[in-house]
């Protein structure tokens, strides 16, 4: 089966690259590579400062609740970032680009997260993207769960607000 580079991956990793910053290209391109991004062209400086920058705008939806402003925020990325859809057999299967073959590393990027973020939120609900619950907590993350519930970014944070809440009950 051929996975799809613009299902629910991408809106992980760019959540995990928004809540721990890249500091260099090299760290940039081997987080991408341990997430299942296929790699064939060369990355430089310029495309870090991309995709961070991109990062900084992604989290405008991320932190827009409306439903109206957050689609608004993300088809000014979509605008920005991915070009219409097209077939492509570049790799021997027949599957949809939404950006041209020669594009920049950063720009691959940007529009696999773009158009991964929207086939996120419209396939499993346009509030499926947050930030953690927990009092001490920021993170970014996709909620893939099936019920569409998740509160928290991690287990850890899980257990640590559940922890909180026990006490704060316990000896009140």
């Amino acid at each position: 089966m051929y996975i799809n580079p613009y299902g629910a991956d991408p809106v992980t990793l760019a959540a995990d690259l928004a809540n721990r910053r890249p500091r260099t290209t090299r760290e940039l391109v081997d987080r991408c590579r341990e997430s299942g991004v296929t790699i064939d062209r060369g990355a430089c400086d310029e495309d870090l400062e991309e995709v961070l920058t991109f990062l900084d705008d992604w989290l405008v939806v991320v932190d827009t609740t409306d439903p109206r402003g957050r689609a608004d925020a993300l088809n000014a990325l979509l605008a920005d970032h991915s070009a219409p859809p097209r077939l492509t057999d570049h790799d021997g299967h027949w599957h949809v680009h939404y950006r041209a073959d020669d594009v920049s590393f950063a720009r691959l990027l940007t529009a696999m997260f773009s158009v991964g973020t929207a086939l996120h939120l419209t396939s499993r609900g346009i509030d499926r993207l947050a930030r953690c619950a927990a009092d001490d907590c920021s993170d970014v993350f996709a909620d893939t769960t099936r019920n569409g519930r998740k509160r928290y970014c991690s287990t850890r944070c899980t257990n640590r607000s559940a922890v909180r809440r026990h006490r704060a009950r316990h000896w009140a």
